[in-house]
């Protein structure tokens, strides 16, 4: 029997919007297939979580040994060798002293952590985020995140004390900024908000992403993370960076932050870190996890052992697998032909990002907000047999989220369906 979306309709819930009807069988590397057979290029990867690809045969078998031997006892109860060998290579691999761990099971739940981390450790209420943002969608996570006004529809009154920054990115800053005006710009709008809105003995925490993802990809100078680093030093504000999608190679370094050389009081991870198996983590030091006392915070799920056998798996194979430098490799390789694109098609205004943290941005000749040109390319790149992934605030970004390991023959398989895809797309600029 053919099982079909629509027939499911009445049994889950509208909010769980969905931008194709496919129903999936299974997967492998960078494809997955229907349960009618039917093969798709994927390239969006659960939203950055398989950075393996699909199916990784590593990942599964550190799972599925896993699980038949113990699947959870909670974590409060009883302590798991593959979790607490997790733990112990995050903090080998994390920068400066970062090296106190508290694992949950998504993003959001580890924004909320890290929020309560903060709050618990300076004693104030405070917290600065930035227009772009997206940190997940729990009360508190939905709190921090300005990527779209949409998810706030209708959920207001949120967390109190939550302040928005500008972001350094182009749509953001007054126009004919360069990148260091941007910079600039916006590190007077986080001095600003200190001035006049939250004074520094009632912040607790600047909470910002070091490449903003569902924002658009946006790769701010390092001047505007040092710069708050600086801010930070002068008033005892922690430092948060949200390495839930940027980090864990993502962008050519293990974390975002590498980039810039600054290195935050907390970190957020997530997505990657166990290889499609629900996981994320808050990452501190000893000396900041210390005020987090028993019972301040907690999980049924968080830090179970299928998780940590999947994460150390993960991590072998990065090791093994070189997969940094792999994507630093085709990260340069897709940017080049991403670009080669933009000069035969004029609606590509923009190619950006960093290793395979790449997007794309569309735009109508005429200044307009490419938006629906977005919406034709992936629809016209799913017509093709690949799925394809939307951001920004306006909509008119496409971000690329191969899996890490990617090849060549795959990219280019990917941009010859891109090509073709925009091509559509050009007839209605």
């Amino acid at each position: 029997m053919t099982i079909k979306f629509e027939d499911y309709r009445r049994y889950l819930s509208p909010a769980l919007a969905k931008t194709t009807d496919l129903v999936i069988d299974h997967g492998e590397g960078s494809y997955i297939w229907t349960v009618d057979g039917v093969r798709y290029l994927d390239w969006v990867q659960g939203i950055a979580v398989n950075a393996l690809g699909h199916s990784n045969p590593r990942v599964v078998r550190a799972v599925t040994d896993q699980v038949s031997r113990l699947i959870t006892a909670s974590f409060n109860m009883v302590n798991y060798p593959s979790t607490l060998e997790l733990a112990r290579r995050i903090a080998e691999l994390a920068p400066g002293d970062l090296g106190s761990i508290f694992f949950s099971n998504g993003g959001a739940e580890a924004t909320d952590g890290a929020m309560k981390l903060a709050r618990a450790y300076t004693g104030r209420p405070g917290i600065i985020a930035f227009k772009g943002s997206f940190h997940g969608r729990t009360m508190g996570a939905l709190s921090v995140t300005a990527s779209n006004s949409k998810y706030r529809h209708l959920t207001e009154p949120l967390v109190g004390g939550i302040h928005f920054a500008t972001y350094p990115s182009v749509d953001q800053c007054p126009a004919g900024y360069d990148a260091e005006q941007r910079s600039s710009w916006c590190l007077q709008d986080v001095r600003r908000i200190l001035d006049f809105i939250s004074a520094p003995a009632d912040t607790a925490a600047i909470l910002v992403e070091p490449v903003q993802g569902e924002g658009g990809y946006v790769v701010p100078p390092a001047s505007f993370l040092q710069g708050l680093r600086k801010i930070c030093d002068e008033t005892g504000i922690l430092l948060v960076f949200d390495e839930i999608q940027a980090g864990y190679g993502r962008t050519g370094k293990m974390f975002a932050s590498e980039h810039s050389g600054v290195i935050p009081d907390i970190m957020t991870l997530g997505k990657a870190i166990a290889g499609g198996i629900p996981a994320s983590a808050v990452v501190s030091t000893e000396k900041i996890m210390a005020e987090w006392h028993p019972g301040m915070h907690g999980g049924t799920f968080g830090g179970n052992p299928v998780m940590g056998a999947a994460g150390l798996a993960v991590l072998d194979e990065f090791a093994e697998g070189h997969i940094l430098d792999n994507v630093n490799e085709q990260g340069a390789y897709l940017k080049s032909e991403l670009r080669k694109l933009q000069s035969k098609y004029p609606i590509i205004a923009d190619v950006r990002g960093v290793g395979l943290m790449v997007a794309i941005e569309l735009d109508h000749s005429d200044g307009r907000t490419g938006g629906d040109l977005v919406e034709t390319t992936r629809s016209e790149a799913l017509h093709r047999h690949m799925l394809t992934l939307s951001c920004g605030v306006k909509g008119n970004g496409m971000r690329m989220a191969t899996p890490l390991n990617v090849t060549k023959d795959v990219i280019d398989e990917g941009v010859a369906i891109l090509g073709e895809s925009l091509a559509e797309a050009q007839k209605k600029d």
